[in-house]
């Protein structure tokens, strides 16, 4: 099994968990980092719009929060059979302030899509890091 297949696996496996009573629409993701560790996320939806996080950005949390800073790609599921959406400006955004050249794997119960980060948001917006105090 190759890493998209897992990946692929793994971002269906995420959805399941999804909290989506607005949209309906169940979204799983995983990402590979570079240190070969998969890290998945699922959106999860509030009444204030706004505030619905996105599979995407739950997965890098996760994988921050166990320490990763570097991604390879992700896999972002849409529980559908018609509908097919990238990662929103917002995801993009997240992941292009760790990865900007990232493949991403967009998939539903039908067809799969891929580009690279670097292509669905061209000129991300960066600012220079600091270092960190400790």
């Amino acid at each position: 099994m190759t890493d998209k297949d897992i990946l692929f696996q793994k971002a269906r496996e995420a959805a399941k968990n999804a909290y989506c009573p607005y949209s309906h629409f169940k979204v799983g993701a995983a990402i590979l980092a570079a240190s070969g560790n998969i890290f998945t996320g699922c959106n999860v939806e509030n009444s204030s719009f706004g505030l619905t996080c996105c599979a995407e950005r739950n997965a890098v949390g996760e994988a921050i929060k166990a320490g990763e800073r570097s991604f390879k790609c992700i896999a972002v599921y849409l529980d559908h059979d018609e509908e097919l959406f990238p990662p929103c400006g917002a995801c993009r955004q997240v992941l292009s302030e760790f990865s900007p050249t990232m493949q991403v794997y967009f998939f539903n119960n039908t067809v799969s899509r891929s580009s690279s980060l670097e292509d669905l948001l061209p000129g991300h917006f960066r600012l220079e890091k600091k270092e960190e105090k400790h």
